[in-house]
């Protein structure tokens, strides 16, 4: 039985895998844990190992190729047309297989750890941001509730919050003492996310600095040490980052970026013209 793709799909606790042989045919169909799996590719010879990128992949990606397999990551839309009758574990592991073998499939390069770590922190930085953002929310709702309203911006609320938890300040009699108590702890809850949130700043510009890729990112205008390190997190050819990537079509980093319609005598059409494949 010679393997020439094996189509794996990925589950939390076990996988699917389906093997193709050079013509095509399934020649294995197994269920079997992830350990199981990183088993039986080392006592695989050599073949393409195909997945969906999704949660886990990268890093079992990884592992796989260290042990001499060629691996195809492709996103879950692009092999959801060769899912045949009702889906389940088995015939997605099947179209995973046969997606491999299409010659104008589109794959995703493997990450690097270096690469997830950044990431992890872009995400864990979200994470806070949306975390202040429904604490500024909720702080306007208590004031509006109360008949009290304050102007756009963080800077602008967390000024009238001052005033307003000031003794002598008229509007902020209109708060009982609870809520100046409540108000106080949600305002130390922002301060402690602001903090936080300037240290991921700090970090994300002092590795802007020291990556190549990033650092002439950060050349473009409207893309700073943040937008930079996550462009480079999330691209995994560090060449193709500042080469043939392809970014979508009218922004700031497609290379075949045009004027806008106004400027063509076009009437009612998007501010960009649609872009030429990159």
């Amino acid at each position: 039985m010679q393997i020439a793709v094996l189509g794996i799909d990925l589950g939390k606790n076990s996988c699917s895998a389906v093997g193709l042989d050079k013509a095509g045919r399934v020649v294995l169909r197994r269920r079997l844990s992830r350990h199981s799996l990183i088993k039986l590719a080392t006592q695989m010879p050599s073949c393409v190992m195909a997945m969906e990128a999704c949660c886990g992949a990268h890093h079992l990606g990884r592992v796989l190729r260290a042990h001499g397999h060629h691996v195809r990551l492709m996103p879950p839309e692009y092999v959801q047309p060769y899912v045949k009758a009702q889906k389940n574990d088995e015939r997605d592991a099947e179209a995973i297989a046969e997606a491999a073998t299409r010659p104008t499939m589109r794959f995703v390069d493997l990450k690097s750890e270096d690469q997830f770590d950044m990431q992890t922190l872009h995400r864990a930085r979200s994470r806070l941001v949306s975390e202040r953002t429904a604490l500024v929310n909720q702080l306007r709702a208590v004031l509006l509730e109360r008949g009290i309203t304050v102007a756009q911006g963080r800077r602008r609320l967390a000024r009238y919050l001052t005033q307003a938890l000031d003794a002598d300040d008229t509007e902020g009699t209109q708060l009982s003492s609870r809520i100046r108590v409540l108000i106080e702890d949600m305002r130390a809850q922002w301060h402690d996310l602001d903090q936080r949130i300037a240290a991921f700043d700090i970090e994300f510009a002092a590795a802007a600095r020291s990556e190549e890729s990033a650092r002439r990112l950060s050349t473009i205008p409207g893309i700073g040490a943040i937008n930079a390190t996550a462009l480079v997190a999330s691209l995994a050819m560090r060449g193709a980052l500042l080469g043939h990537a392809t970014f979508p079509p009218g922004s700031a980093l497609c290379r075949d970026r045009r004027p806008p319609a106004a400027d063509l005598g076009c009437s009612a059409s998007p501010r960009w013209q649609q872009c030429a494949p990159c």
